[in-house]
């Protein structure tokens, strides 16, 4: 069975055009990579959960902000590393300077023997859909199409 994940992809209007909000992952893994490693706030959960549910869980852990409202359902779209993931779209805001993320462990340096703690995500930018194309990952463009095409440019 493979992992699943939910997530939601908020957007705003503003003078400028649409915007999206993506998230950056923390840890070291991530750190100096920029194109192609962005997220929509999205997290794992375990067969028989709600999807819905877990994106807006997800939401409140990552970003560390509320997601009410409607959401419009974006559907499924697999990852390279077969990860299932399903997306829904929020009309919203976000401040990306209070974005409080949960955090995880990780021996590092490797075989250090050291523990440290990461935040989920370590920043949170809302970019233009152009701009979020190129930074999303591949496994999830397809969401900004998806969007666009339900909400019109």
């Amino acid at each position: 069975m493979p992992k699943r994940s939910a997530g939601i992809l908020l957007y705003r209007r503003t003078e400028t055009g649409l915007e999206l909000l993506l998230v950056h992952p923390g840890g070291p893994f991530w750190a100096k990579k920029d194109l192609g490693a962005w997220s929509i706030p999205k997290g794992e959960y375990s067969e028989g959960e709600d999807a819905l549910a877990a994106a807006r869980r997800e939401f409140e852990e990552e970003p560390g902000a509320c997601a009410d409202g409607e959401l419009l359902p974006l559907g499924e779209l697999v990852q390279g590393g077969g990860k299932v993931v399903t997306a829904f779209a929020l009309i919203g805001d976000f401040d990306p300077a209070v974005l409080k993320s949960n955090t995880f462990t990780l021996e590092w340096p490797p075989r250090s023997g050291r523990t440290v703690s990461f935040p989920e995500v370590d920043r949170a930018q809302w970019f233009s859909p152009t701009e979020a194309e190129a930074r999303i990952l591949g496994g999830q463009r397809q969401f900004i199409a998806r969007l666009l095409k339900a909400i019109g440019p």
